[in-house]
């Protein structure tokens, strides 16, 4: 599909980025993994470039509250937080970006007994105090699987994708 020039859209931060970084590195055909590389984009990327091409314009409610985002570790190291920002804005958000390090989960290091205390802390470093300050209104966005599933164990908030944050924001009338 890459060759043919269809987008290869992803929701899990972590693996189209590794589409786009570690593969080129480990595909026996480089060209081709070139060729996959340049057509992956995670799932803001990809409405974002629909939005700014004029492919894509969505009725947008008026006015979609507040989201509070936490982004993906490995997002934020390649792609950074402005693109989903500029997502959330678009679709009517007033964004506030959780000035967080790791969630602590990393994966499936905090799924494991051994690291269970450690992958607390570092979610308690500056994420779940944000979270858990936030209003009751307020849209907790989180593009990482295990993000999500750390917020809501430790922050006993439930964090929703990029896309259902969209979804929640059109106007259905």
């Amino acid at each position: 599909y890459a060759a043919q020039g269809v987008p290869i859209v992803g929701i899990e931060p972590s693996c189209i980025l590794t589409l786009r970084d570690e593969y080129l590195g480990l595909a026996a055909d480089k060209a081709r993994a070139k060729t996959l590389a340049a057509g992956a984009y995670t799932f803001e990327e990809f409405v974002m470039r629909e939005v700014e091409a004029g492919r894509f314009n969505a009725p947008w409610r008026a006015d979609a509250g507040k989201a509070l985002l936490h982004g993906h570790c490995h997002h934020k190291a390649m792609v950074g937080n402005e693109v989903t920002v500029k997502a959330l804005k678009a679709a009517g958000y007033a964004v506030e970006v959780i000035p967080s390090g790791c969630c602590g989960m990393a994966g499936d290091f905090g799924y494991e007994v051994d690291h269970y205390e450690v992958s607390r802390a570092v979610g308690e470093d500056r994420l779940m105090p944000a979270v858990r300050a936030a209003a009751a209104g307020t849209t907790i966005v989180a593009s990482g699987t295990s993000c999500r599933h750390q917020i809501e164990h430790f922050g006993d908030r439930h964090a929703v994708h990029l896309a259902e944050a969209l979804a929640a924001a059109l106007n259905q009338s």
